[in-house]
């Protein structure tokens, strides 16, 4: 039996992420129209609407549609922004970030990652979109400041340098915290404020695993 995927990727939408209180109209709209499937692993692709984080390998996973859904409502993303993402992966969030915004630069440190998602985006038309090999955590130096920083991987603590890279009222999505109950949170530079969305676990980023703790 053939997969109606113009069906399930409705269905995704409809039943899983509006349910999780996405509402945001063009979030919607774009994860409504962008081929999920076509960033998928193969060995996946009939598993790319689940509600499931799927292995992309390295250890690192495709994030939920409903966790995709909320990062990018909670994001807040204009037309006429510049976004930095650091975790490219599958390149399908790059790809729903660059339908939102203006302008995307894509971190990932694997460079697999990067060529695979660059062939993806091509694909989607998505000609807005700079992928770059690179480390985030501590090495990556930005030649800008961005309005939003989109991070797709967690960190135990938030690497403070990450804060410089935004502009005057920025916004920065991350993951932080310790597995299983990590915390998905949402930093507003010019209010000052970090606001708790939901819990969530995904794998850290390279160099942003907590210190690991030894009991006597």
């Amino acid at each position: 039996m053939t997969l109606d995927f113009e069906l399930a990727r409705q269905n995704m939408v409809s039943n899983q992420v509006r349910t999780w209180e996405v509402l945001d109209a063009r979030v919607l709209d774009v994860l409504a129209a962008l081929r999920r499937e076509d960033f998928v692993p193969a060995a996946y692709r009939g598993m790319a609407f689940a509600d499931l984080g799927l292995p992309l390998g390295h250890g690192e996973v495709m994030m939920k549609p409903v966790v995709e859904g909320r990062m990018l409502q909670a994001l807040e993303l204009a037309a006429s922004d510049s976004v930095l993402e650091i975790g490219t992966g599958s390149g399908f969030i790059t790809a729903c970030l660059a339908r939102l915004a203006g302008h995307v630069t894509s971190l990932d440190i694997h460079a697999e990652f990067t060529a695979t998602a660059r062939a993806a985006l091509r694909a989607a038309g998505c000609d807005n979109v700079e992928a770059i090999t690179a480390e985030a955590v501590r090495e990556f130096a930005p030649a800008q400041r961005y309005d939003a920083i989109a991070v797709t991987g967690a960190v135990a603590t938030l690497p403070q340098r990450w804060l410089g890279w935004l502009k005057p009222g920025g916004r920065l999505f991350v993951v932080q915290g310790r597995a299983p109950a990590m915390q998905a949170t949402l930093l507003r530079v010019a209010a000052g404020t970090t606001e708790i969305l939901f819990e969530t676990d995904l794998p850290y980023l390279q160099h942003a695993a907590p210190v690991p703790r030894f009991v006597l």
